[in-house]
Parts: C-alpha cells; structure tokens; sequence
C-alpha cells in the first residue's frame, strides 16, 4: 500500500470502468490507492456510494462539468461520496482569449463556490495546454485568471499540459502558491498526443522538482491516454512516486 498520499484520475481507466466498475475499482486498490478522482460520478452515484468504500476507497475531488448546469444533484451526489472539492475539468478555449473573458469565468466559479459551500463543498478549475499557451499581455491566461480568483475557489494545476503549454511547471506552481491544492501528475515527451504519456518517472517531466514545489497539493496520477497498459503504467507510478515521497 502506498505510504503517502495520493489519488487518481479514474479516467485513465475509463474504458474499463465503462466494462466493469467495481472490477476496476478493486484492481485500483490492489495497485496501492486509497484515494480516487472520479469523473462522470452523478450517472453513477449509486455504485460509486457503494464500491468505493468496499474497496477501502475515498475520493477527497471529482471531475464534474459546473458552469451552465444543474448544480443540486451535483452537490447531492458529491456530499453522497464523500467529495470535498468538485473540479470543473474543462472550459472551453475560446473563453481564454481576453481579460475580460477570463475575470469572467473566475467570477462565475466564485458565485458557484458560494452555492457549493452551502453543501460543505469547495470548487476548483483544471487547466489543459491553451490556458498556458493563451498570453493575455504577456501573461498565461492561468496566470490572469489565478490572480482574479475568488478565495473559495482552488486549482487543480495540470503540471504535464503547463509543459506543453510553454511553461515551466515548477516554476508556475512556485508563484501560483497555495491555491494549488491538487495536482495532476503525468508523464510522457510533452507532445500534444495523448497516446505518447507513459507511467510517471519514465518521461521527460520535471516530477520531483514538482512536488517539491507544491507540497501543500494532493498528487493526481492521470494518463489521458497510453500505448502501454493503463493498469501496469499506474502500478508502476505508484512505485515511482512512493520512492519519490517516502
């Protein structure tokens, strides 16, 4: 069992948890998790409620759509698992281009933070590659849009789409600070092709450095994609990482 924390993506293995969900959920515990990130999770509440615990499982973060939806079953269901914070996991790239557009976003999570802390819940943003590569006066979009954020609201710093973007993750992670409090850790030659991630340790990302720069952050291992096996690449993640932190 891994000794420190650490979580995962669930949609790493999505098309197994399409086949089999509490299969797959015991084979993530068996590789040494504790804790999950799951996505997608109102559809499937039920089974979560009842799989993630039988497999000794937490899930601290969920990926869910907010902006633009109903947010009650989304509340009901995250306080059903257990969920403290709900990550929207992706906002679309026009909306990333000027100042204005990002102060935007940043007050429409912030009034959905002020919904969600009713529910004892807190919000957070995922970036992917555009937030980064987007500059607003020189400035990733990222940047901008951490500097306007509302307290309640938190990020979820995709350190492999900041190196695609253009940034050096340690660095950004270094002067975004404390509102980091989720990182997702991935590995791989920093292309744009999700096929090339590979298991952490065995790419090109800066990972130490990483974590060392955002200690107060609870790891999220995630591949979008590999032409390995998902389930042997997040074995061999743990074994990596728990070298790394032990």
């Amino acid at each position: 069992m891994t000794q420190v924390p650490l979580s995962v993506q669930l949609y790493t293995v999505r098309d197994a948890i399409a086949e089999d969900l509490p299969g797959t959920l015991a084979r993530i515990a068996e590789i040494g998790f504790t804790q999950v990130e799951p996505y997608s999770f109102v559809e499937r509440v039920d089974e979560y409620a009842e799989h993630l615990p039988a497999n000794g499982l937490t899930a601290p973060s969920a990926h869910v759509k907010l902006i633009g939806q109903d947010l009650e079953p989304i509340f009901a269901a995250a306080t059903r698992l257990g969920v403290k914070t709900i990550i929207d996991p992706h906002i679309d790239e026009t909306r990333w281009i000027t100042r204005e557009d990002v102060e935007g976003i940043a007050r429409e999570l912030g009034e959905i933070a002020d919904q969600a802390a009713l529910h004892d819940l807190t919000v957070g943003y995922h970036n992917h590659a555009f937030e980064l590569e987007n500059l607003i006066d020189g400035t990733p979009a990222l940047e901008v849009f951490a500097a306007v954020l509302p307290a309640n609201v938190v990020l979820e710093v995709d350190t492999y789409w900041v190196e695609v973007g253009g940034q050096n993750a340690p660095e950004l992670l270094a002067r975004l600070g404390d509102k980091v409090q989720f990182l997702h850790v991935k590995d791989g030659p920093k292309t744009k092709e999700n096929k090339d991630q590979v298991a952490v340790g065995r790419g090109d990302m800066p990972i130490r450095d990483i974590l060392a720069a955002a200690r107060q952050a609870l790891p999220v291992v995630e591949l979008d994609d590999s032409n390995g096996d998902l389930f042997t690449a997040l074995s061999d993640s743990v074994a990596f990482l728990e070298g790394v932190r032990a």
